[in-house]
C-alpha cells in the first residue's frame, strides 16, 4: 500500500506526520524504524500518528514513534505541528485543539501565524513518578556516570528528563555524556538529557540528547523540563526564553500546581507518499 505523508519541522526537529484516520494504517515499532530512517526511508526523528481518540473530551489521539522504532509518552515540538498539521488536513477547523496522549490529555492553540500554544500540564517533580529511583525528592540531585559525578534536576512533562546545567554549552560532551545519562539505571523507563547555560534569569541555552533519538535540533518537552528545573532551583523567573540549536521558544510557568505554557511554531516541509 502506499501511504501519504507530510514531512514538518519544529525548530529543525523533525516529524513524519501521518494521518490515520482518513487512511487506514497501523504504524508499528518496524515500520516507524523504517520510516524514520534518513538514509532508506523519508527520516525523521519522531513519527507521528493521528488517529481517533478513546477520551470523550479529545478531538484526536497523538501518537509518537522514536526514530528506535520506542513508543514514547509526549513530544512538545510535535504537538506544535500536530496542531498544524490537522487543520492543513482539513481533519478540524479548529483553533483550541484537544489530544489524548499516553501521559493525558494535550490542549494546544493554534495562532494565526502557525505559532502554536501548548498547554503542557502540570510538571511532575515526585521521583517515583518520574519515575527516579532516588531516596526522597529535591531540587538537584547527584548522579554518578562513569568518570565523574554530574548534579542534576529530574522533572516529567509527560516523560523523564534530567537537566544539568553547564557553563560553556557549545563546547559541552552533550552525545557522550547525554548517552550515559539516557541510560543511567536511576532511570528506569530512560530519560532524556538536557543541558542547560544561563544567560540570564530570563534566557537560557540548551541542548538535549533525546532518549531514543540521540541529540535534536529542538526538544519542546525539554525546553519546558529546563525552565522547571532552573525555577526550582530559584535560578530563572517565571517566562523564559529558551534557545535551541533549531531555534527559540518561549516557556511560562507560575509554579507548584500550575501547567507549563510553550510557545513556538511549527511549519510543514513537504508532502509525499511512500510505499510500505
Amino acid at each position: 500500500m502506499r501511504l501519504r505523508f507530510t514531512k514538518m519541522h519544529g525548530l529543525g526537529n523533525d516529524f513524519v506526520m501521518i494521518d490515520a484516520i482518513s487512511q487506514k494504517v497501523t504504524i508499528t515499532p518496524e515500520r516507524a524504524r523504517k520510516l524514520a530512517d534518513r538514509h532508506f526511508g523519508v527520516g525523521c526523528d519522531q513519527v507521528l500518528i493521528v488517529e481517533s481518540p478513546d477520551h470523550p473530551d479529545a478531538d484526536f489521539r497523538y501518537r509518537i514513534f522514536n526514530n528506535d522504532g520506542s513508543e514514547v509518552e509526549n513530544c512538545g515540538n510535535g504537538a506544535r505541528c500536530f496542531a498544524v498539521f490537522v487543520r492543513q488536513r482539513q481533519l478540524t477547523a479548529k483553533s483550541d485543539i484537544v489530544v489524548e496522549t499516553a501521559a493525558g490529555l494535550l490542549r494546544l492553540h493554534v495562532l494565526d501565524d502557525n505559532q502554536v500554544t501548548v498547554n503542557m500540564g502540570v510538571p511532575v517533580l515526585s521521583p517515583a513518578q518520574i519515575p527516579f529511583v532516588t531516596s526522597h525528592q529535591q531540587p538537584e540531585y547527584p548522579l554518578q556516570l562513569d568518570n565523574m559525578e554530574i548534579t542534576i534536576g529530574a522533572v516529567s512533562m509527560g516523560n523523564p528528563h534530567a537537566v544539568t546545567l553547564v557553563d560553556n554549552l557549545a563546547s559541552f560532551p552533550v552525545k557522550t555524556l547525554g548517552a550515559q545519562i539516557e541510560n543511567h539505571a536511576q532511570f528506569p523507563n530512560r530519560v532524556n538529557a538536557g543541558f542547560m547555560e544561563l544567560i540570564s534569569r530570563q534566557e537560557v541555552k540548551l541542548r538535549v540528547f533525546e532518549r531514543g533519538a540521540g541529540e535534536t535540533l529542538a526538544c519542546g518537552t525539554g525546553a519546558c523540563a529546563a525552565v522547571v528545573s532552573g525555577i526550582i532551583r530559584g535560578l530563572l523567573d517565571a517566562t523564559v526564553t529558551v534557545h535551541l540549536p533549531g531555534g527559540s521558544l518561549s516557556i511560562t510557568w507560575e509554579g507548584a500546581e500550575k501547567p507549563v505554557m510553550m510557545t513556538g511554531p511549527a511549519k510543514a516541509v513537504f508532502h509525499g507518499q511512500v510505499k510500505l
